[in-house]
């Protein structure tokens, strides 16, 4: 709310790095319906791990973990889950299953952001679905074992006002064309974090709103690539930029444009996921043959067969392996060494 107030947003220098930001990302939505009418068996393999991924990273981000082997079963069958964290990885498969088959006619307001927290909380604990009753600071653990407090959310008696305020100021700024969409909805989020409006599980509402306001932009990426799995991989920068642009949010003096840049450059890295993924697509073989081939294409420097599996976390080893050793007959990879822990590097 803080940074829809006066002429904040409006008021902002855009630098030239952010200008071409944008400019990118509004080529790279219009690329995406040309990618989104190739090969269906890819693109549909790619929101299966994209669900898979989303589940999973979003609450490793959060210290929630689960077995590997059960997030195929949890996220994309019917098992049942055992335990607290399972609860949690099915909960979050629901509202991300919520906004990609019914995003366009969820509204961005506090009900919706509500109903999302009951889903993401899997509607086993007492406040899924309720604001908050007591106060959560934010604590900063020192490395000495001190720990201080590093920021003071809203207050719980002021959160239900704060957060309509939040999505009538948004919805306002977009309407009238006040300030770019994507800037809007960077500072959406925010907000939104500086609030804390639930004793727990901000941070994954935070990723749900950023992706169903997303969807309401036209940026569907999200549906294709795991925007998580991305926050997971650069979550240091993540947190320095939330605490760069969240000093001096109480008194509207913070600077919101660390935490944007941040915003905007996660979402052009999984553009460029996404279409060098969708641009190696095969038709002859299998889909799953695709992602792997896919996230071969995507790798950067020496990787692990276990990086290969993570991109690709429906498809089995031995399919990588077999994959994997093709391309090497084919010249296209080649061997740092040997063993369990072998290395390997795509041939330019």
């Amino acid at each position: 709310m803080m940074s829809f107030r006066g002429s904040h947003l409006a008021d902002l220098r855009l630098t030239q790095g952010t200008v071409w930001m944008l400019e990118t990302l509004a080529e790279a939505k219009g690329r995406q319906q040309l990618y989104e009418g190739q090969s269906p068996q890819l693109l549909r393999s790619l929101r299966e791990m994209a669900l898979i991924q989303s589940a999973e990273s979003s609450n490793r981000i959060e210290g929630v973990t689960v077995d590997r082997h059960r997030l195929r079963p949890l996220v994309l069958g019917d098992a049942k889950p055992v335990d607290r964290p399972e609860e949690e990885i099915v909960g979050y498969r629901r509202a991300l299953n919520d906004i990609h088959t019914n995003g366009a006619n969820l509204p961005l307001n506090a009900a919706t952001c509500l109903h999302l927290h009951g889903l993401a909380q899997g509607g086993t604990t007492g406040d899924a679905g309720v604001w908050k009753t007591r106060r959560n600071d934010i604590i900063e653990l020192r490395p000495d074992g001190t720990r201080v407090v590093r920021f003071q959310p809203v207050e719980p008696h002021a959160v239900p006002a704060a957060m309509d305020e939040l999505f009538l100021a948004y919805g306002h700024v977009v309407e009238q064309r006040k300030v770019t969409p994507l800037m809007a909805l960077g500072a959406l989020v925010l907000d939104f974090l500086c609030i804390h409006p639930f004793r727990d599980g901000n941070g994954r509402v935070a990723r749900l709103l950023a992706l169903l306001g997303l969807y309401h932009q036209g940026f569907h990426v999200g549906r294709y690539v795991s925007l998580e799995r991305v926050i997971e991989q650069t979550k240091e920068d993540y947190y320095a930029t939330l605490k760069a642009s969240s000093e001096g949010w109480h008194q509207g003096t913070h600077d919101v444009m660390p935490w944007c840049g941040y915003f905007l450059s996660t979402l052009r890295s999984a553009y460029r996921e996404f279409e060098e993924r969708a641009s190696h697509a095969r038709a002859p073989r299998g889909s799953k043959s695709e992602l792997v081939e896919a996230a071969l294409a995507a790798m950067r420097g020496p990787f692990g067969i276990a990086d290969v599996e993570r991109a690709c976390p429906n498809v089995g080893r031995d399919l990588v392996r077999r994959v994997m050793n093709r391309w090497r007959t084919e010249g296209k990879l080649k061997a740092l060494s040997r063993g369990r822990d072998a290395r390997w590097q795509r041939v330019e």
